[in-house]
């Protein structure tokens, strides 16, 4: 349980406080609602390069590390393709530099000329190193539009390809950051060592006087229903043949995500999931296999990606899952077995409640449902799924014509 107290701001900035006097620290973590999937087609890995632009100095902060590591204080970021999240951490005697250096950030950047070419070399190197020159790296720029034919979540984070962040003018920058990065566009959660009386004085002082602008208004054209399935086939130097099979899934905050990830668990979280069992410790026909679904905000895919062992053809491999979701399908599974799934998600939970730091996180994000006290409901959510629902929806989820299949062939293989 994660017991909280909230406000809003005039210009429209939602506050959350979490009270833990049982710590010595304070964070803060603020949440935008922007991501990759806000951006133009011509004009991706804008909210990505945005992220590292907001280190760059602000109006009244030339340098936004130094101060904050002057009073012990450290701080990350990372984006998405639906929030772009920036958090800190300080002495719990230090909270009011973090409400100035992240007020300042709100108010405006400095949109320095050579702040942009340095992030914007550094975007660019990171699409090299980590897309293009690793092994395996392009999978998610190759599966996400054949997967997507309509809506933005068709290209990666980083960008549908380096030529947009190359070809990024100062304008541009400017037009992100005043469409997006606005009071009411933003949910503030500072947990720790505060109180609710402290951080709604340090918000009026440095946030209230932040101007205030409407929300920006979300216009994202739905994907289709898939009625066929795709597929492609690609080839590079890689180790070995890799199978990436995606089917299409509600979104995060639907009723349904908490049935799918528990059969996700139940298909391949640890030596004893039916996949892990039987294909890879079992008939051996893959060295690794993993599933997963998105959790994206909007409708999201499950995966299921491994890598073949030497000598089984990838249409083989993909027979032998494809039979494991089948049986899913037909018999739906034990009650021991869902039993397990929902104990370890539970204490996975649990967990994640041990740091403060993610206890804010997830108040931030679980604010985006509409009501940040569903962190507070999913144990029960997660509890009150039956067999039966994960029938259902194994039935809804694993259908051929739902399917978009990459077969990843390494050109080792066919020496």
């Amino acid at each position: 349980m994660i017991p909280f107290s909230s406000f809003t701001l005039d210009n429209g900035l939602q506050v959350l406080v979490h009270e833990d006097p049982g710590v010595d620290i304070a964070v803060m973590n603020i949440l935008y609602d922007v991501g990759s999937r806000d951006e133009a087609p011509g004009k991706t890995g804008f909210a990505h390069l945005f992220e590292h632009l907001m280190f760059g100095g602000s109006k009244n902060i030339p340098n936004y590390d130094e101060p904050l590591q002057r009073v012990g204080g450290e701080n990350n970021a990372f984006t998405n393709t639906d929030i772009t999240n920036y958090y800190l951490t300080v002495a719990a005697a230090n909270l009011e530099t973090a409400f100035w250096l992240e007020s300042d950030r709100m108010l405006s950047l400095s949109f320095d000329p050579s702040v942009l070419e340095v992030q914007r070399n550094v975007v660019v190197e990171e699409f090299k190193q980590r897309y293009l020159s690793q092994p395996y790296g392009d999978v998610w720029l190759k599966l996400r539009p054949l997967v997507y034919r309509v809506h933005p979540y068709q290209w990666a984070t980083i960008g549908k390809e380096i030529s947009h962040i190359e070809n990024a003018t100062l304008d541009d920058v400017k037009d992100f950051f005043h469409r997006f990065y606005l009071p009411s566009n933003a949910v503030m959660v500072v947990a720790g060592k505060v109180s609710t009386e402290e951080v709604k004085h340090l918000s009026e002082k440095w946030f209230g006087p932040i101007p205030s602008r409407a929300k920006p208004v979300r216009k994202i054209q739905s994907e289709p229903k898939q009625n066929q399935k795709r597929s492609l086939r690609v080839e590079a130097n890689v180790p070995a043949d890799a199978l990436y099979k995606a089917y299409h899934m509600p979104g995060r905050f639907h009723p349904d995500y908490y049935a799918i990830d528990l059969l996700n668990d139940i298909l391949s979280n640890g030596q004893s999931s039916r996949l892990i069992h039987q294909l890879v410790k079992g008939k051996e026909i893959f060295s690794s296999l993993s599933s997963h679904g998105m959790g994206s905000i909007d409708p999201g895919i499950w995966v299921v990606s491994g890598r073949v062992n030497k000598g089984i053809r990838l249409e083989e491999a993909e027979k032998e899952v494809d039979h494991i979701l089948a049986q899913v399908v037909q018999d739906g599974v034990e009650e021991a077995e869902l039993e397990k799934a929902k104990n370890q998600a539970e204490s996975l939970l649990e967990f994640d409640e041990i740091e403060v730091m993610n206890r804010a996180m997830n108040l931030a994000f679980a604010s985006l449902s509409g009501d940040p006290n569903l962190v507070n409901l999913e144990g029960t959510l997660i509890r009150s799924v039956t067999t039966a629902d994960i029938k259902r929806v194994a039935a809804e989820l694993f259908r051929e014509d739902n399917a978009s299949v990459l077969y990843y062939q390494s050109t080792a293989s066919k020496n």
